[in-house]
């Protein structure tokens, strides 16, 4: 049984992997599509319904490229759509989801200090905030609000900094900015899928019946468009934010997030100013900067986020990792060689969080992360970095057979 450990991790970077690759694709498109959009040039001559026209050289050749305004009056025979990008991204990314988060939510997901629930009601408020903040986004952009951009923009950023806040109430830390980046993530992927690709489909409908499509068609996808180019940085910031304590496990972490969203502005109205050929704003670098310094002091200020109870009851899985004769032999190791860095207050030199949040400083949470401990120093030598405390191969063989001792007996 204790082979599941190491499938189920190997799973996790196949999809982590494919998400990736996905999110790359997307992101990629969307961002050259951006830039062609505002650097689009207009010049005499350039045929009926051509908005404007661009050409670029890539790779030893060159490429003339015409956008029209609406459609063109014929239905072209090749069309390229740019869709499954988007739609990969947000179902590896989901996957993703499923394998960490929920088949993990008793370590990632939920914080009996912060909402004590059931691990299967964490993941249904999961869900339900996944679906409902899609929902409240597409009515607010459907609403009178959507006339206005900017106002629409700010409205939107506030409900932001409401979720971040609301977020780090139900979930932990880690969760709470990661279900940030996915309810966005969400909504730019439901962007393409249910207004997006559906308006182009009617356009091209349009034509192919004869018929002069519906400029407005064109008018929303673009607004969503947009919305999708200012959100995409904070979503990556978002979901690699797992990583770095100082980013999910501080007092303002909340803060931190609905900051990140302001960054994300300044640094694509920068790059949109340029590729549109108004000049270059290097002011947005020195705001971004200043509120990437204001990230970083946030995140040493306060007491930091409360952490659950160190004496509370085991669930029957973990108590069968310190039931296990040698679980007093593995504690000291763990003692001996990753509490200097995994735990409260960190001594090792330049460490002063314990990374990714892991303390491993009681008996209760050496079980709670059985898992962990196996798979980084049992079965590779990932823990510690170089080995920098001497970690020997019987200590490494003990973990091993610790863990799976504890498996096979379940």
């Amino acid at each position: 049984m204790y082979e599941f450990a190491l499938y189920w991790d190997w799973l996790s970077f196949a999809v982590r992997w494919l998400h990736v690759i996905a999110g790359i694709a997307w992101i990629g498109s969307s961002f050259y599509f951006i830039a062609l959009d505002l650097g689009l040039r207009q010049r005499p001559g350039l045929p009926h319904g051509v908005h404007g026209e661009e050409w670029q050289v890539h790779g030893g050749g060159f490429y003339h490229i015409q956008k029209y305004m609406v459609a063109p009056d014929h239905m072209p025979d090749h069309l390229i759509w740019f869709k499954w990008e988007s739609y990969t991204t947000w179902l590896s990314g989901f996957a993703l989801l499923c394998v960490v988060y929920y088949a993990g939510a008793d370590l990632y997901l939920v914080d009996p200090a912060v909402l004590d629930v059931p691990a299967w009601g964490g993941i249904l408020i999961s869900l339900a905030t996944i679906g409902i903040g899609w929902v409240i986004y597409d009515l607010a952009c459907k609403s009178p609000l959507g006339n206005n951009d900017t106002l629409l923009m700010v409205v939107l950023y506030g409900a932001l900094v409401v979720l971040a806040y609301l977020f780090t109430h139900l979930f932990t830390g880690r969760a709470a900015l990661l279900h940030l980046g996915l309810i966005t993530g969400t909504a730019m992927s439901a962007n393409v899928f249910f207004v997006i690709i559906p308006n182009q489909a009617k356009v091209v409908a349009a034509l192919k019946a004869g018929e002069t499509p519906d400029p407005m068609l064109g008018k929303k996808a673009k607004q969503r468009s947009t919305h999708n180019n200012y959100l995409t940085l904070p979503v990556l910031f978002l979901m690699i934010s797992n990583h770095y304590p100082l980013a999910f496990a501080t007092e303002y972490n909340w803060v931190i997030a609905s900051l990140v969203f302001l960054m994300g502005v300044t640094i694509r109205h920068f790059f949109n100013t340029h590729h549109a050929g108004k000049g270059n704003p290097w002011w947005t670098w020195a705001v971004t900067a200043a509120l990437f310094a204001a990230i970083a002091w946030l995140s040493t200020a306060g007491p930091g986020t409360p952490v659950e109870d160190d004496e509370a009851a085991l669930t029957p899985h973990e108590e069968r990792f310190v039931k296990v004769a040698a679980f007093e032999d593995v504690a000291n190791v763990v003692a001996g060689r990753c509490t200097m860095c995994h735990s409260a207050e960190p001594y090792w030199e330049g460490i002063v969080a314990a990374p990714k949040g892991v303390r491993l400083e009681t008996e209760a949470e050496i079980a709670r992360h059985a898992r962990e401990i196996y798979l980084q120093a049992g079965r590779s030598h990932a823990m510690p970095p170089a080995n920098a405390t001497f970690v020997e191969p019987a200590e490494r063989a003990l973990i091993r057979t610790w863990y799976e001792t504890a498996i096979a007996g379940s």
